[in-house]
């Protein structure tokens, strides 16, 4: 999950400008339901946004739309299609690829010789699946060379449209060049048409992730076990400190004991109430 960011609109009238409480009032709404704090530098960008939402649903301009939402008969459907509308998921395979040298290097060897027989991990901000596919191939690589180890993902967002494409497992194929060569033709196949430049995660591999929706901002996180790797990476980012504090706290009651966490390479837990150590670049292990 992202923020608000990199790209701009023109709009074509005033209607289609937040009026000043409005902006208030829906950045503390998308501020309570995502956890994204919305700057007011941000508010042209979240016009853009609104404005094809607003023309989705059937209303004539950006300001309709906000005295909609912010009613207080909204339907919550639309509440999902506004998270959507105003995230934006940038996400790469192998992106911060220190982070996945470590796994292969550190962590998993270690698992493998405490005889850790199920490694259970969550990607839990997957976008539109790139990281826990990344995870799924290396996890399956040393599950290869390993007799007897195996492994089970969970990936969830907020956001419905990304899960249903993580779902899918079908990406643009230049998207998929950070792979490895070996990886890439093991787990990712080519379409059979040469006109088609889109590539699918192979269903071998698709069948050990599951996706689900799931809120960072809930106040706990049903997951039915703890698990042994948490990835959460560039998600802190976009939330003020005492929200970062609150998700890291939640994160790590769902961490085992000596499991791994795992944050974006621009984020930061100094000054938090937790109980992590680092061990590497952004790389924590509950104590």
């Amino acid at each position: 999950m992202n923020d608000l960011s990199h790209t701009a609109f023109a709009l074509p009238d005033e209607q289609d400008r937040i009026l000043p409480g409005q902006f208030k009032a829906l950045a503390a709404l998308i501020q309570a339901e995502t956890g994204i704090n919305i700057k007011a530098s941000k508010q042209t960008m979240l016009e853009g946004r609104l404005r094809r939402r607003s023309r989705a649903a059937g209303l004539s301009s950006v300001r309709e739309y906000c005295d909609m939402v912010l009613g207080h008969s909204v339907d919550p459907a639309e509440i999902e299609h506004l998270i959507n509308a105003v995230t934006t998921n940038k996400t790469d395979f192998f992106r911060e690829p220190a982070h996945f040298d470590y796994l292969v290097d550190t962590v998993l060897p270690e698992y493998a010789s405490d005889h850790c027989r199920m490694i259970r991990c969550w990607s839990a901000a997957c976008s539109t699946g790139a990281e826990p596919y990344t995870l799924a191939m290396l996890l399956d690589d040393f599950a290869a060379r390993n007799r007897g180890f195996d492994y089970r993902i969970l990936a969830t967002d907020l956001d419905t449209e990304v899960l249903a494409t993580a779902v899918k497992g079908i990406y643009p194929r230049e998207m998929v060049d950070p792979v490895p060569p070996a990886l890439r033709r093991r787990y990712v196949l080519e379409a059979r048409d040469p006109k088609r430049h889109d590539v699918r995660i192979a269903p071998e591999l698709r069948r050990k992730v599951a996706f689900g929706r799931l809120n960072l901002m809930d106040s706990g996180y049903a997951l039915d076990e703890q698990m042994h790797i948490i990835m959460c990476r560039n998600v802190l980012i976009y939330f003020d400190k005492a929200t970062q504090e609150q998700v890291v706290g939640r994160l790590c009651d769902r961490l085992m004991p000596g499991g791994y966490l795992f944050l974006g390479h621009s984020e930061s837990i100094t000054g938090f109430r937790h109980s992590l150590t680092q061990v590497a670049g952004t790389v924590f292990r509950k104590l």
